[in-house]
């Protein structure tokens, strides 16, 4: 990126979280100098992707009535993989999404993309101000590697580790891995999977559209009708007590997850804490904690112990993709 193309002192740049279903947008002021201070989100807005035919007319929406102060710079928090094309392959997108075409269209001297949970992870600092729930472990975790992750319309993940003289972040591509059963019920549903595609992966199951999967599967199972079509309709009859069936696929739902952030936290050496994020968590703390998350998260045999130490905790995504996207831009070598 040319010099004179990034963010200068007290300038205001666009910072975009994108998701399957909302896309939050925040105008970000650049600190003096740049990269020094924590970022200042001046306005933030969500939208529903639906609503738009794509990611451009969202930010155009977004800077429409912002004439006195011209933006020329940008980022965009989105998961899926770049391609050398500029193009972006993501399975959860409603649209085709394309950095590169974006910023001819809105005439920015650079648009950067980042993956949502890197994103994320970079709001590390500010992750603690934005708890919601302890669920387990203690308040505070030891110097070391730390997790965020959370199902949306996909399942996203990153790990933060402290380093000099920045942090790294550590994207993934967890929700692609594949799923794995601990009881019987989790087998079956797992053969139902099986028998409609080759691979089963973890977000097919952790996620909204994975809730879903997860109820529909249980129907067929006990032969009962699927009433439900929309993972917020699960979610509500479980809380409500007036469908078995999705309290259980809701209880599964939440085994299975406690079961992969414990692998999570094995695979990456995780120490410093687990932060669950996404849009479908917070409305579920009470049930999260009733739950088998915790005991499906601590079931690593010997390695409970260290489990054990690791707080884990529910937090609320909200402005964090944006603060975070922010943060990752303003760290890249050339905004030094």
């Amino acid at each position: 990126m040319k010099a004179e193309s990034r963010p200068r002192e007290h300038e205001l740049f666009l910072a975009a979280d994108v998701g399957g279903t909302h896309v939050r947008v925040g105008l970000v002021q650049a600190a003096a100098p740049v990269g020094s201070k924590p970022i200042t989100v001046l306005d933030y807005q969500t939208y529903a992707c639906a609503r738009f035919p794509g990611l451009a007319e969202v930010l155009e929406d977004f800077l429409g009535g912002r004439p006195a102060h011209p933006i020329r710079c940008g980022v965009i928090a989105s998961a899926g993989l770049p391609l050398q094309d500029g193009t972006v392959i993501s399975a959860n997108l409603p649209w085709a999404l394309s950095p590169r075409a974006i910023q001819a269209r809105l005439g920015f001297a650079d648009l950067r993309l980042v993956n949502d949970f890197e994103a994320v992870a970079h709001a590390a600092p500010h992750v603690e101000a934005s708890q919601v729930l302890q669920i387990t472990g203690p308040a505070h975790g030891a110097e070391g590697p730390r997790l965020i992750l959370g199902p949306g319309t996909g399942l996203g993940a990153a790990v933060w580790i402290p380093a000099h003289p920045r942090p790294i972040v550590l994207p993934t591509e967890a929700g692609h891995a594949s799923l794995a059963a601990g009881n019987a019920l989790e087998l079956a549903l797992l053969g139902r999977m099986l028998g409609e595609r080759s691979h089963v992966p973890v977000e097919h199951a952790l996620s909204g559209p994975g809730l879903i999967n997860l109820y529909a599967a249980l129907c067929a199972l006990r032969g009962a009708p699927a009433k439900h079509t929309a993972p917020g309709d699960v979610t509500a009859a479980a809380l409500a007590g007036t469908d078995e069936h999705a309290h259980d696929a809701l209880q599964a739902f939440c085994g299975l997850l406690g079961s992969v952030v414990g692998d999570m936290a094995l695979f990456y050496g995780v120490q410093g804490g687990i932060y669950l994020a996404g849009g479908i968590l917070p409305q579920l703390g009470g049930f999260l904690l009733e739950s088998e998350f915790v005991p499906r998260f601590l079931n690593k045999g010997p390695l409970r112990q260290a489990l054990e130490r690791i707080p884990v905790k529910l937090v609320e995504h909200g402005q964090l993709g944006v603060v975070g996207a922010a943060r990752w831009y303003l760290d890249q070598p050339d905004h030094r």
